[in-house]
């Protein structure tokens, strides 16, 4: 009866610890599962977060890329490139009235920040011309190309667009060794000891600033590009022949007449403007050699002549015989 009694309790506590170890079974795998699906929950809204910032990042890179200028974009390395564009455009107008046009566009630049670095004007009255070259800041240029647009009729425009990214990145870094040389050879040059050394560091030194100097004007010449872009504008008049009309050529008798009376007075003008220009460049030998052929005219005429001699006979006189005694009467 006793041995029974303990075989009970003894499966009662197996009972017992077999039940408690699958409760804390649950209890842990309920509390590993509860850990996971809160891990989830926080990393959902984070990841959520990043998609929307490169969503928005995306967005603003295509809203910048319709603009004058070139918003950054990213590169292969997730890093952010600011483009450095160099405009340049080439516009002819219309107008009816040119100072009116001329001045409008200048006040258009002067007010956008730029400035008129050149102008050329050609003919007067109704088939006046004029060229203007224009510089406007680069984040003014689009506003400014349409604002010059609308002072008449536009016949024609040509844009274009220089990425000079590269190139600037490429200079400021040539820039940057140049100078850490340069510094080098300053350094050798203080601690040279002897004359030699100094002059050759010396001559490296001059190779190397001078090369510097350059690099550093290239540098200024692309941004100057960058910064300020270049419009050239043209502006025309009315003239007095309709636009598209076909001038009638000239024929005839009296018409080819005139050609030729045209033709012959402009041959005999350069004639003479030949004659005149080797004259004018015969001048100067004749100032020097006039004095001397009239000296050695002089000394010729007060030479004195030699006399000739005697004329001799072509023909000799016969001889003269004495007379024969006994002959005479």
């Amino acid at each position: 009866m006793g041995v029974r009694v303990r075989r009970a309790g003894a499966a009662g506590v197996l009972a017992a610890v077999l039940l408690l170890a699958g409760c804390s079974a649950n209890g842990s795998g309920s509390s590993t599962s509860a850990g996971k699906a809160d891990d989830a929950a926080a990393a959902a809204p984070a990841d959520a977060k990043a998609a929307a910032g490169a969503a928005g990042t995306g967005g603003a890179g295509g809203a910048g890329a319709g603009g004058a200028t070139a918003a950054p974009s990213a590169g292969a390395s997730g890093q952010s490139v600011n483009r450095q564009i160099a405009y340049q455009a080439r516009m002819t107008i219309k107008v009816d009235d040119l100072e009116p046009a001329r001045d409008k566009a200048v006040d258009l630049v002067t007010q956008a920040g730029g400035f008129v670095s050149g102008e050329s004007r050609r003919g007067a009255g109704e088939g006046a011309q004029a060229t203007l070259t224009l510089k406007v800041p680069s984040e003014s240029y689009q506003k400014t190309v349409d604002a010059i647009g609308g002072l008449g009729r536009r016949l024609a425009l040509t844009s274009q667009a220089d990425d000079l990214t590269g190139q600037i990145a490429d200079v400021d870094s040539r820039i940057k060794s140049m100078r850490a040389s340069v510094d080098r050879v300053r350094a050798l040059m203080a601690e040279a000891k002897t004359l030699s050394e100094v002059v050759s560091l010396e001559s490296e030194l001059t190779r190397r600033e001078s090369d510097l100097e350059a690099l550093e004007r290239q540098q200024q010449a692309l941004t100057s590009r960058t910064s300020l872009s270049t419009v050239t504008l043209d502006l025309l008049t009315d003239s007095q022949r309709p636009t598209g009309a076909v001038a009638k050529p000239k024929d005839g008798f009296w018409h080819s007449v005139g050609k030729a009376l045209t033709g012959g007075w402009h041959a005999l003008l350069a004639v003479l403007h030949g004659l005149l220009v080797v004259l004018a460049a015969g001048a100067p030998f004749l100032l020097v050699l006039a004095p001397v052929a009239w000296l050695l005219l002089r000394l010729r005429r007060t030479r004195p002549r030699p006399t000739p001699p005697p004329a001799r006979n072509a023909f000799p006189a016969p001889p003269q015989h004495p007379p024969t005694p006994g002959t005479e009467d």
